[in-house]
């Protein structure tokens, strides 16, 4: 699915990071490793510098291990010119690292973040980095909705991430407590919980049994965005992997984002996936 991949690399540490899940990645995949600096005539020469070497530590790092790299510095408008890249050379997928902004900001309010997710014509990752010296997770959350869109290309991204780090899957799947009109909440067994998965995340955990990839789903009642938090805390996950808002930009203003609110709080690494590839 993944034959090319390209990583967008600037002067912060946090992109050379989202920069080494794609490595990773790539070689999973057996795919070519691209990796970009887009640059522009006022960037001070310590910015390309610090670019430039953390662009030669990943191409490195790339030829050890067998990977089939290559490198691009371009002039101009980041999301014009990675644009182009990916129409030029074909690419599957972009990882590119969020920015504080992002974090600060409304996360769909004009961020280089969403237009990358929205403009580019194929899957981008985009990784929010919280811990810098832990690359490889032995424990990725994946929330889910009830109904998954593309959910072939989730499963099979999340599927490679685990493969590529030997790592455990938890799907997740935060509903409303159950009540009852004279006696209020109803508490469900762990048993009981397991049986209401929802079909899509059912079909989901389907294509991990497939993939032979260590899993398990957990079902809790809660608000999303919050169980999601707490889940990752107190599992102790070192990943997090969702799919983009596919909410409109009114709906999310009217009523917020789940993935806008874990973007924030979360207390382990962050990947938003936004998939391209038709099932």
């Amino acid at each position: 699915m993944y034959g090319r991949i390209l990583a967008a690399v600037n002067e912060h540490l946090n992109s050379e990071v989202a920069a080494r899940y794609a490595l990773h990645l790539a070689r999973v995949c057996g795919a070519k490793f691209y990796l970009c600096f887009v640059t522009d005539k006022d960037t001070p020469p310590a910015v390309f510098d610090h670019a430039q070497e953390a662009m030669k530590r990943l191409f490195v790092e790339a030829e050890k291990t067998g990977i089939k790299a290559e490198s691009i510095t371009r002039t101009g408008l980041a999301v014009e010119e990675i644009a182009a890249i990916v129409r030029n050379e074909r690419i599957d997928i972009v990882f590119a690292a969020t920015r504080r902004e992002d974090v600060e900001r409304r996360f769909y309010a004009g961020t280089v973040a969403r237009s990358l997710s929205l403009k580019l014509p194929c899957s981008v990752a985009l990784a929010r980095v919280v811990h810098m010296g832990k690359m490889r997770p032995t424990k990725i959350l994946v929330p889910l909705k009830a109904r998954i869109s593309q959910v072939r290309e989730r499963a099979w991204f999340t599927a490679k991430m685990a493969e590529c780090c030997n790592a455990k899957v938890v799907a997740f799947h935060a509903i409303k407590p159950i009540t009852s009109f004279f006696h209020g909440e109803i508490h469900l067994t762990p048993y009981e919980w397991e049986k209401r998965l929802p079909e899509g995340v059912s079909g989901f955990m389907e294509y991990l049994r497939k993939y032979e990839i260590e899993h398990e789903g957990r079902l809790l009642p809660g608000k999303t965005a919050r169980s999601i938090t707490i889940e990752a805390a107190a599992k102790r996950h070192d990943l997090i992997i969702m799919g983009a808002s596919e909410r409109s930009l009114l709906t999310t203003l009217i009523k917020g984002s789940p993935v806008e609110e874990v973007l924030r709080e979360t207390p382990c690494d962050l990947i938003i996936l936004k998939p391209r590839h038709e099932d």
